[in-house]
């Protein structure tokens, strides 16, 4: 990069970065194992020149996957779990979330995670080219007045970034209740070079084999909305 595309861009966010108050547990966590998750060097602070991650150092040599806005964890714990031969990346503004991951974590006892609390973009800015297997995007957030639309993750300031990280033949998932967010990711994530990989309508309405219903999703269900899960290519 030249130091005139090292300047910090212009970003808006919009969502929320802490919630109610921390339980004195939380705050354990925050201040005792974040650090030791941390992927790297990410925000614009500690990396300033946005050097790119060292991906196989992170995670010996395997291969990456990568959550976006994991919510309260429990995906992101599940699929580590299930995967210990991959490394996952898990991105998450909203500390209120971090701090319940980090708890799920100790539990746990999974060491095949890496954990940014903070916006995507900054992580999209270090992360290699082609160096991400998998990605998840999982009940986002909708934002569902439409003069708020530019919002949402599956816009061209996302996906553009996301797609140049994906190895080409990744797996993308989206999952969502929102009709009018299905009709927005099925119109803007294959102009980003991404090919929907349904045959039938088994293949949205039905949840993936090594899926775990989520508490967002379970609130989707409780208020009679119907979860879509969306399979994509990166081409």
């Amino acid at each position: 990069m030249t130091k005139d595309t090292q300047q910090r861009p212009r970003r808006n966010f919009y969502g929320r970065f802490k919630g109610k108050s921390l339980k004195a547990s939380q705050k354990t966590y925050l201040s005792e194992d974040l650090e030791a998750l941390s992927p790297g060097p990410v925000d614009w602070d500690s990396n300033p020149d946005r050097t790119a991650l060292d991906l196989d150092k992170l995670f010996g040599g395997r291969a990456v996957w990568l959550e976006i806005g994991f919510g309260g964890g429990e995906h992101l714990v599940h699929q580590a779990e299930r995967n210990p031969d991959t490394g996952i990346i898990g991105a998450e503004p909203y500390i209120n979330g971090v701090a319940m991951l980090l708890g799920k974590i100790r539990r746990a006892g999974v060491e095949n995670l890496a954990v940014h609390p903070g916006d995507v973009r900054d992580l999209f800015d270090v992360l290699p080219d082609d160096s991400i297997s998998r990605a998840f995007l999982l009940y986002p957030d909708p934002w569902p007045k439409t003069r708020h639309h530019r919002r949402r993750f599956v816009t061209p300031e996302h996906l553009r970034p996301l797609a140049r990280v994906l190895k080409p033949g990744a797996i993308f998932r989206v999952a969502t209740d929102i009709p009018d967010y299905v009709r927005q990711t099925l119109e803007e994530v294959p102009r980003a070079g991404f090919e929907w990989l349904a045959e039938g309508p088994s293949d949205w309405r039905q949840p993936w084999e090594d899926w775990i219903s989520t508490r967002y999703e379970q609130k989707a269900l409780r208020e009679g909305r119907t979860p879509h899960y969306l399979t994509f290519r990166a081409t």
